[in-house]
């Protein structure tokens, strides 16, 4: 079973290198360099410094070869390009070919998540998703990790786990594509606060405080679009939310720590050679929040940091006004 990804970023190559260990696989990188040095120096340098890739991992940057050899096709582009991309596949694309997705993002003109945008470009395959609390240098080093494989039909998630399984890799299964997704896409948002916290130097209680109120928000939200309200206790939920709010290797936990030390937004994106999802999709997510009537005052505040010009101390006050209600209410 031929497995192409599509997306030459430290996570899509990452998740190429854990199919080629099983099956044949093929990555697309729309920079022709990078599909280079993957191909022939078994390499990803930009992205994965001089971490080994499996020398059964063949690269490209001819989209239509790509496309037209996949017999599962994984999405694994940033979520502002998900549509650009599959519109110059879809014509190669054989049909009832399987599409994972690995974005955590919304589209930012539609609020579309990645499946849905995918199933618009798409029609008639079937779409899921991988995703989990997934660092790709972690998993390349070596150490171990779990993810899962969301998608309503549970035979097709019985037939991808094991293209992505490893000893130190497990793939798990779920049927609510729906919530998997949506705390991939909030919990960046989240950890934009959490970095801010640390950038702050509030200290570890308020981090703790910041990460447990902003599960509740992910969650809210999540049950108010028709989400189970325990796959944010999962993987794809709490497990993506610490991990991302915690590590130095989080993209936008270092937006809010750098944003707390007195950078702009636009001088931080400007240095980041990947995409901080969050930073995208605050303002989508804050209008998701008021079209279901879910308050969300942490996403707030950082749509307001990201938006509107409000620094971290003016964020972290606002945060300070709200009165304290019951704990499984909003606030």
């Amino acid at each position: 079973m031929q497995v192409t990804v599509l997306g030459g970023g430290s996570w899509g190559t990452t998740v190429a290198a854990l199919a080629a260990a099983n099956t044949p696989t093929l990555l697309w990188a729309r920079d022709p360099d990078v599909a280079a040095e993957v191909d022939e120096q078994h390499t990803n340098g930009r992205y994965l410094e001089t971490r080994p890739l499996p020398t059964s991992l063949r690269a490209t940057a001819d989209i239509a070869e790509a496309a037209s050899s996949a017999d599962v096709l994984v999405v694994g582009v940033p979520s502002h390009a998900v549509r650009a991309t599959l519109s110059l596949l879809t014509p190669h694309v054989r049909p009832w070919v399987p599409v994972l997705s690995l974005v955590k993002g919304l589209e930012p003109e539609t609020r579309l998540r990645a499946t849905q945008v995918i199933g618009e470009c798409l029609p008639g395959h079937p779409v899921g998703l991988l995703a989990g609390p997934n660092l790709a240098r972690e998993i390349l080093d070596g150490l171990a990790a779990a993810a899962v494989v969301a998608t309503p039909d549970d035979a097709v998630a019985c037939a991808l786990q094991p293209l992505f399984a490893a000893d130190r890799f497990r793939v798990y299964r779920n049927d609510d594509l729906l919530g998997s997704e949506l705390g991939g896409v909030l919990k960046n948002v989240i950890a934009i606060a959490s970095g801010m916290a640390d950038g702050l130097n509030v200290g570890d209680n308020t981090r703790a405080m910041v990460i447990t109120r902003g599960l509740r928000e992910i969650t809210r939200l999540g049950e108010a679009m028709g989400a189970y309200a325990s796959t944010f206790a999962g993987l794809t939920g709490l497990g993506d939310l610490m991990a991302t709010c915690m590590s130095k290797l989080s993209r936008n936990r270092r937006v809010g720590e750098e944003v707390a030390r007195g950078r702009t937004i636009e001088e931080i994106v400007a240095g980041m050679t990947q995409v901080a999802e969050g930073v995208r999709s605050a303002r989508a997510v804050m209008e998701l929040a008021r079209e279901h009537e879910v308050e969300m005052p942490i996403a707030a505040e950082v749509d307001a940091v990201i938006n509107e010009g409000r620094s971290a101390q003016e964020a972290y006050r606002g945060l300070r006004r709200r009165a304290a209600e019951h704990e499984h209410a909003a606030g």
